[in-house]
């Protein structure tokens, strides 16, 4: 979670970053967002991180935590949006801004090795066909899926909640999640807005057969700073 490329290279920066976070104490998600917003030190506009690290056994079905949120702020980030569709579904896919839409001939491009999208949107029937390319898409998390709403009918819907700032979220082998939630440049308000959505998403995933704690721990970082230990059980009284 922090960045131990930049630690290495850049440690004296780092270090300095580090006097800011007071590493004895979890925070408040406002005093939380205030310090993170004092951490930019790189030349672009870092993204917000955030990290939790969850009660759940992924490996069991029912406790396999994956689902997304359009967050109220956007993440910051231009995305491209591809559609596999037909006819009518292909002219709403492109009258709502896609970026690319197709169907036999955009699984040849990216059977090529041709992927030049973030995001791949599906209609229901033309799963079969997307299945071509399941080995491909899969590894690199764009596959198309039904929790994230990427497979849809309403395909003019899940191509503006992509261009409007959809994050897909979901639970690694150990528990845990990470997720971008917007840029430092953005308004404290708007960061909190972010977060707050993000994490009242994820406690509606909560599996009635997880047991305990449900967020075990969390933070918050920028791409190139320390990380903030939040108040996990502020996070998890978000509802």
């Amino acid at each position: 979670f922090i960045a131990e490329k930049y630690m290495s290279k850049n440690s004296k920066r780092f270090n300095e970053l580090l006097k800011k976070v007071d590493s004895s104490k979890t925070y408040a998600i406002s005093e939380a967002i205030d310090t993170v917003k004092t951490l930019a030190s790189a030349k672009f506009d870092e993204t917000i991180e955030i990290a939790l690290s969850l009660n759940v056994d992924p490996r069991h079905a029912d406790q396999m935590i994956r689902g997304s949120v359009v967050l109220p702020s956007g993440t910051g980030k231009s995305v491209r949006v591809a559609v596999i569709a037909k006819d009518d579904k292909a002219s709403e896919a492109e009258a709502a801004g896609a970026d690319i839409v197709g169907s036999d001939e955009l699984i040849e491009e990216i059977q090529k090795g041709n992927i030049n999208f973030d995001v791949l949107i599906a209609t229901p029937n033309l799963m079969g066909l997307v299945g071509k390319v399941g080995r491909i898409l899969g590894p690199k998390g764009i596959m198309p899926n039904p929790k994230t709403g990427t497979v849809t009918m309403d395909v003019a819907q899940a191509v503006k909640n992509a261009k409007g700032g959809q994050v897909n979220f979901r639970v690694d082998k150990q528990g845990n999640i990470h997720a971008g939630l917007g840029k430092v440049s953005f308004t404290k308000e708007q960061i909190l807005d972010n977060v707050n959505s993000f994490v009242k998403t994820l406690n509606k995933h909560k599996p009635a057969t997880a047991k305990g704690k449900y967020i075990k721990s969390a933070a918050i970082s920028l791409t190139m700073s320390p990380s903030i230990a939040l108040d996990s059980q502020e996070l998890m009284d978000l509802k």
